[in-house]
């Protein structure tokens, strides 16, 4: 809150809301007199978003929007909108990782699932036994970040021909047959990149973030080339996002420095800011993450 400084009868997006925990604390900022317009691709999730929020004392009025942050900018813009502050709190909702059915952990049993929204098409069963060898090894290699990413795909590739990799169970014994936890037990769990890279696919999150940040770019530009047509994102705002992990911290990383560079915008925190011993103890979750922020002219 201190980074954004969202105030009274400011307009917010928050990309996605998840729960509304980020939400509920913007909207004690920006009061009644602001707006609150709250994203997310899972329509379970925005319900009750909306539900916390317009429950509020002295709510903002809010507005909500189904569908992938990446469309976003232009739905705000066909609302007549402009934010003063952005949000973007990537990845998942807790609720969605501890659901089994849902398929995103691999600490309980549920089927091979993985997706963000549950309209969208494919499932990560769906990529484990469809794509060629070469396919898997190059997705695993590239989203997950897994050093052993050829014998992870010969893995499941071999596996498939007998039956169906269809549970998270399968998956994760698949993969720990491969790639081997260190010697001591510390560090990451074998399956977890592999896991990453499946969910970044099946939402197609790399490519939706580098969408909103072009949004980002094209509004900012286009008022130092002195275009006077109406923006997403008034002058002034203050824009953060949380990642959680390289491939999602890099292109933030890269545009922020660029705009600033430019001096099309300011940053609002020399570093990225990250959860402190404190924080990391009473939320693990929040171990890997980092907000960076900057404010556009």
């Amino acid at each position: 809150m201190s980074l954004l400084s969202p105030g009274p009868g400011e307009t917010v997006l928050d990309c996605t809301v998840g729960l509304g925990g980020h939400a509920e604390a913007l909207a004690a900022h920006i009061g009644s007199t602001g707006v609150l317009v709250i994203n997310d691709v899972d329509q379970g999730n925005l319900q009750r978003a909306v539900s916390r929020l317009e429950a509020l004392p002295g709510s903002p009025r809010v507005v909500s929007l189904h569908g992938n942050f990446a469309e976003a900018p232009r739905k705000l813009m066909e609302l007549g909108l402009a934010a003063d502050v952005v949000l973007a709190d990537l990845g998942f909702a807790s609720n969605q990782m501890d659901d089994p059915s849902r398929g995103f952990s691999f600490r309980r049993e549920g089927p091979l699932d993985m997706r963000l929204g549950q309209a969208v098409g494919r499932t990560a069963a769906d990529l484990v036994n469809a794509l060629s060898e070469q396919e898997l090894s190059e997705l695993i290699r590239d989203f997950g970040e897994e050093r052993r990413h050829r014998q992870v795909a010969r893995k499941l590739v071999e596996a498939r021909k007998t039956a169906p990799i269809e549970t998270t169970a399968q998956l994760a014994d698949l993969v720990r047959s491969v790639v081997r936890r260190s010697p001591h037990g510390a560090g990451i769990d074998p399956a977890t990149r592999t896991f990453q890279a499946l969910r970044i696919a099946v939402n197609d999150e790399i490519a939706c973030l580098e969408s909103l940040l072009e949004s980002v770019r094209r509004a900012v530009s286009g008022r130092e080339a002195g275009g006077g047509g109406p923006s997403w994102l008034n002058p002034g705002a203050r824009v953060g996002v949380i990642s959680f992990h390289s491939l999602e911290d890099r292109p933030v990383k890269k545009l922020f420095s660029e705009l600033v560079d430019r001096g099309l915008a300011s940053t609002l925190a020399r570093k990225p800011v990250e959860a402190d011993d404190v924080e990391v103890n009473a939320n693990p979750r929040a171990r890997s993450a980092k907000l960076r922020a900057i404010r556009v002219n």
